[in-house]
């Protein structure tokens, strides 16, 4: 479908322009949001009556959005959620998710300004893009963890996951050492017993049958 632009669509073009763009993106997305129009002859002249206001619109709206930018641009948000031992979550994170977070802290975006190739299904932190106009966007961090502890310490660095794999490892190997010592200890303890036993006496004193023989041996 061939369209022109009422405002600027990021990767498509300016205020305007004529371009052909695929009819489920025109009826879905540019169409409803008056972002464009189809192109044909009365709509060009409804275009032209209008440039004058689209355009101080559009510069209105990314003074806004460079606003905007400044105030959340490099901005932390922490997302606590369950995961496993690996840090797969059970579950994962949107970009409505993060949108709500923002939102929450109080900037003033739209739901669907975050940029997410996918959902994030791995805790970690991560740097978000948020397109607040199709010439201004926002870079801001999200911290996403089991525990507050953990966003902490992810925060300052640090891979929880891994730290989490090399202690269980350590104690593991801990563990194997100490059993492999008693197992040494119990080894020494039976060879000693061993090396000891061909010498006993006996302590106890003989049967009654054992002293009267030894008694009729001896008398005259």
């Amino acid at each position: 479908m061939q369209v022109i632009l009422l405002e600027r669509v990021e990767n498509l073009g300016g205020i305007g322009d004529e371009v052909k763009v695929r009819d489920g993106f025109a009826r879905n997305f540019l169409l409803p949001g008056k972002k464009a129009l189809r192109a044909n002859d009365a709509n060009r002249k409804v275009f032209e009556g209008r440039r004058a206001e689209l355009e101080a619109r559009n510069a209105e709206a990314k003074a806004a959005a460079e606003k905007a930018s400044g105030k959340i641009d490099g901005t932390s948000y922490i997302l606590i959620r369950s995961a496993g031992e690996g840090g797969q979550l059970y579950g994962s994170v949107s970009s409505r998710d993060i949108a709500d977070e923002i939102v929450k802290a109080g900037a003033k975006i739209d739901r669907n300004a975050v940029v997410l190739d996918k959902p994030i299904k791995t805790v970690g932190v991560y740097n978000v893009r948020v397109r607040l106009h199709a010439d201004v966007s926002a870079t801001v961090k999200v911290n996403i963890a089991r525990s507050a502890d953990e966003a902490d310490r992810q925060a300052k660095g640090e891979n929880v996951i891994t730290a989490a794999l090399e202690a269980e490892r350590a104690d593991a190997e801990a563990a194997a050492k100490e059993l492999a010592a008693q197992s040494i200890q119990g080894r020494n303890a039976s060879s000693r017993a061993r090396a000891q036993g061909g010498g006993f006496e006996r302590v106890t004193p003989p049967s009654t049958s054992q002293a009267d023989a030894g008694g009729r041996a001896s008398s005259p």
